[in-house]
């Protein structure tokens, strides 16, 4: 009877080490040094013209040491090193993206209104140097949102998230090759630089792979545990992909040839822009509850937890400069929300006009 017990005591003991072990090796991982970022600077930008106040994605162009901010009618394009107001590309609607193609000298923004019975849809064309408008590309379609240029094919795709699909354009020609379905809502894009396409699909929870060769779809890949996938980058060189979801709100890593999901983390509420910096190895994600949350790519498999810092409520979009490593998001004050409908239960605090600025964060 004594061995008996003494055997269960030992077995007892196993398998108390052996959980402690599991939970160490599936749970209790060393939290990475801070990041450092913290903000450097605000810069207060005047109203656009039109009144109200609407505010999209950024893009930087590190070669040129421009930044490329999108607000309501116009681009505000800021010098990158010392954050001064060096031009504006005007006369537009409701811009939202950015693409510079610099082989060809020229950049693309997407303008266009979710609103029924919208009538400006297009991509507008700006010469990079001058930043002068130089040509229009009406695409037709609802809600001409996010846009991206594929350098193998020199074609930019325009996202249009009302329509369901992308309106493929030959960027020499500036004209439109087709319109592809997406089969659900879309939204924002990365290229692998290869020839390959990437668009977030928050309809279908998943993220459709687009070959840019043939103007076809090759592959479609679900987010879980992300849904409703919104905001996307890619890590090139090892074939990463990034993407963030609003409900379940999550940010994923994911293999850009298979579409298998290597890791995922919990994120706060409204992201809608993610940047991955090359030469640390960070990526952030922005979210419209005011939150940038790092990471940090360990190894092609691994993504690290790193902070996540507060900045304010609406800088839920940003871009990385891959020179200093800053990164830019774009926001504004804002009233209340409204009362509740039923038709809107939930609604959303809306943007002062007067407000808007950039938060400039650095380490």
């Amino acid at each position: 009877m004594k061995s008996l017990r003494f055997g269960r005591f030992v077995m007892g003991i196993a398998l108390f080490l052996f959980g402690v072990c599991f939970l160490s090796g599936s749970y209790a991982r060393p939290k990475p040094a801070d990041s450092g970022y913290h903000l450097l600077k605000t810069v207060s930008l005047p109203p656009a013209p039109g009144g109200g106040e609407y505010y999209d994605y950024i893009s930087v162009d590190p070669e040129a040491r421009r930044v490329y901010v999108s607000h309501g009618t116009e681009v505000v394009v800021l010098n990158a090193d010392d954050d001064t107001v060096v031009g504006k590309i005007e006369g537009l609607n409701r811009c939202h993206g950015i693409a510079i193609a610099r082989d060809l000298g020229k950049g693309f923004i997407s303008d266009g209104d979710s609103k029924p019975g919208a009538t400006v849809q297009e991509v507008v064309i700006f010469d990079l140097k001058t930043m002068k408008v130089t040509g229009r590309v009406s695409t037709g379609q609802l809600d001409t949102d996010a846009i991206i240029y594929e350098p193998v094919t020199k074609k930019i795709f325009s996202f249009n998230g009302d329509s369901h699909n992308t309106t493929i354009i030959d960027a020499v020609k500036e004209s439109v090759i087709t319109n592809l379905d997406l089969i659900g809502k879309v939204e924002f894009p990365a290229v692998d630089g290869k020839g390959m396409v990437y668009d977030n699909n928050p309809e279908k929870n998943d993220i459709v792979a687009i070959d840019a060769r043939t103007n076809t779809i090759k592959s479609r890949w679900p987010t879980a545990p992300e849904g409703n996938p919104t905001s996307m980058a890619i890590d090139q060189k090892n074939r990463r992909l990034f993407s963030g979801g609003r409900g379940p709100q999550f940010v994923v890593m994911m293999d850009a040839d298979t579409g298998k999901v290597l890791q995922s983390y919990p994120i706060s509420a409204g992201v809608d822009a993610n940047a991955f910096d090359a030469g640390t190895g960070m990526l952030f994600v922005a979210t419209r509850e005011g939150m940038m949350h790092i990471y940090h790519e360990d190894s092609p498999d691994k993504l690290s937890e790193v902070e996540a810092v507060k900045t304010e409520y609406g800088a839920k979009t940003l871009q990385v400069d891959p020179k200093t490593h800053n990164v830019f998001l774009s926001t504004s004050d804002f009233n209340p929300p409204a009362a509740p409908t039923e038709k809107q239960p939930h609604p959303l605090a809306t943007a002062k006009p007067g407000n808007f600025h950039v938060l400039v964060y650095g380490r």
